[in-house]
């Protein structure tokens, strides 16, 4: 078995000579125990339920950042692997494969909906926490990041280079890097520098067979396809090459809440979505609105809507523009903080009150709540009434709010096909609505799913239509799923949404990167029509 490695010199984090070699002498006769294979291969890095259960449910659990999936009735991984290297990521691929499991890779465990560590067929649950090393290149800018990194970790090595320097992408810093650069990646700098996957120059990519791949090698196909295409599809991605941003050394940010009747924050976002869409490309301006909003220390304070506003200067031109453009909200000088872009990154992080940079490394979430989301795009504005009886929903349910992101700048710039992340020109903003719930309140967990689809159908009219599109980075089973479908009609129905009209060029790069469909998932896109032994799950002998 010919393993071919690329050794590159800007990226010291690959594996010996020796390692390479031990690899392919475990898999010219590999043992069909995974056990035995990894540690032929040199990975001691792994645990079973067996082998000690109180580690096992320890890892397993540690980046599961959804509640709902702590379940103990759920599956749960045959083996949890923790590669610390290249040649060990290749080996947990090859050995998985070759013990007939199905993969799962894990870089944050934000799956929204748990399919970074969930299947309903024997899997090796492969966490990339291990996989968290960086190498800066001064003279391009440029940050080779490995993919179990998390933004937060990111965002504070490159506060480590230079405070001028930045990097556009979400955020929540417990994010792993690899899934959120898989679905695009929005964040707070998207409106002047565009998503996250808009900013990856290159990468390094294992493939089912182990090749090891960079930019040129898997060809811009594939490279487009990673880029946004959904994760834990095409492959491992070990390493993301990131083009960094200059930024000013002063920035400025608010949080501002405005509590009121249905028609006074009504008439706030009503206003809201004809300005932030179109604000200076430096500008972002969010929108949080519900009865119980998790910003507020008192979530009783009842019906209110919350601005998270950025801009890329100093105070006092955030204040004239947006008091020129939107003097409605009354902001004023004391709302507004300024600081450096790393400090901007503490302040919309949501970690609380007196975190510093240095909390940024941390890997926990602390405040792991049971939630469903979902998501829409908006390309008309929502007329004044139609968020009246928008907002009554909200008020009935303050457990769900809605998140409003503004697009245009250079999200309208970019073109549509640029990426798999489809939802550029012409969308105003994109709206994500959560509920939220406690272990005190599990029990009613199913109800409030079913109150947050109730919602989503009566908004059916409002958003896009033909298809009503989707942000795969937020998934939502509800859109369909594809487990046995080996045509794969069933995938179109969510590619599409995720995808719109990229959705057919995504499933002839799955289909020359990874054709027998290794590496999958509940709504990842599919290669061309499957062979008839192969499953739609797993990768693996459906017999």
């Amino acid at each position: 078995l010919l393993l071919f490695l690329i050794l590159l010199p800007s990226l010291p984090i690959i594996s010996s000579t020796a390692t390479e070699t031990a690899i392919a002498t475990t898999l010219s006769h590999p043992p069909k125990n995974i056990s035995s294979c990894l540690l032929t291969a040199g990975v001691l890095n792994f645990t079973t339920p067996s082998l000690s259960p109180t580690t096992f449910s320890h890892l397993l659990h540690f980046s599961i950042q959804n509640l709902r999936f702590f379940s103990t009735l759920l599956p749960k991984p045959s083996i949890i692997i923790l590669p610390s290297s290249l040649a060990d990521l290749i080996s947990s691929i090859l050995c998985s494969t070759h013990s007939h499991l199905s993969i799962r890779l894990r870089s944050g465990g934000h799956s929204y909906e748990g399919l970074s560590y969930l299947s309903s067929l024997p899997f090796s649950l492969i966490d990339l926490i291990n996989l968290n090393h960086f190498h800066f290149h001064p003279s391009s800018l440029s940050l080779w990041v490995q993919t179990g990194s998390t933004l937060g970790q990111t965002y504070h090595f490159i506060s480590t280079l230079n405070l001028s320097l930045a990097f556009s992408a979400g955020s929540c810093p417990t994010v792993g890097i690899g899934g959120h650069i898989s679905g695009g990646g929005f964040g707070l700098l998207s409106r002047k520098f565009g998503l996250a996957a808009d900013n990856v120059i290159d990468a390094i990519l294992v493939d089912f067979s182990g090749r090891v791949l960079d930019r040129k090698s898997m060809g811009e196909d594939v490279f487009w396809a990673i880029r946004g295409g959904g994760g834990g599809t095409w492959g491992a991605v070990f390493a993301w090459r990131l083009q960094l941003s200059l930024v000013p050394t002063t920035v400025t940010g608010f949080i501002v809440n405005r509590p009121g009747s249905v028609r006074f924050v009504s008439g706030l976002v009503y206003k809201w979505q004809r300005v932030g869409p179109s604000l200076p490309d430096e500008f972002y301006l969010s929108v949080f609105i519900g009865a119980g909003l998790p910003q507020m220390v008192n979530r009783t304070v009842g019906l209110s809507v919350t601005f998270n506003g950025f801009f890329l200067g100093p105070r006092s031109e955030a204040l004239e523009i947006l008091n020129r453009w939107f003097p409605e909200l009354g902001l004023t000088e004391p709302d507004c903080k300024e600081m450096s872009w790393i400090e901007s990154v503490v302040f919309f992080s949501g970690l609380g009150p007196n975190r510093t940079v240095e909390d940024l490394k941390d890997r926990v979430l602390h405040d792991r709540k049971f939630f469903k989301a979902k998501s829409d795009y908006v390309r008309e504005p929502i007329s004044r009434q139609d968020w009246m009886a928008v907002i009554e929903w909200l008020v009935v349910e303050p457990k769900a709010h809605l998140i409003l992101d503004p697009y245009g700048g250079a999200m309208s710039r970019i073109n549509g096909g640029d990426l798999p992340f489809p939802h550029r020109d012409g969308n105003l903003y994109g709206i994500q609505y959560l509920i939220e719930w406690t272990a005190e309140d599990e029990g009613k967990g199913q109800e409030y799913i079913e109150w947050l689809r109730e919602f989503y159908e009566f908004t059916r009219g409002l958003v896009s239509k033909g298809p009503r599109a989707a942000y795969v980075n937020y998934l939502d089973l509800d859109l369909g799923v594809n487990y046995w479908d080996l045509n794969g009609d069933n995938a179109r129905v969510y590619g599409e949404k995720y995808y719109l009209g990229n959705y057919d060029r995504l499933v002839k790069a799955k289909t020359a990167i990874d054709p027998n469909n290794v590496f999958n998932n509940p709504q990842s896109v599919p290669p061309l029509r499957l062979s008839s032994s192969v499953s739609s799950e797993n990768g693996q002998s459906a017999g």
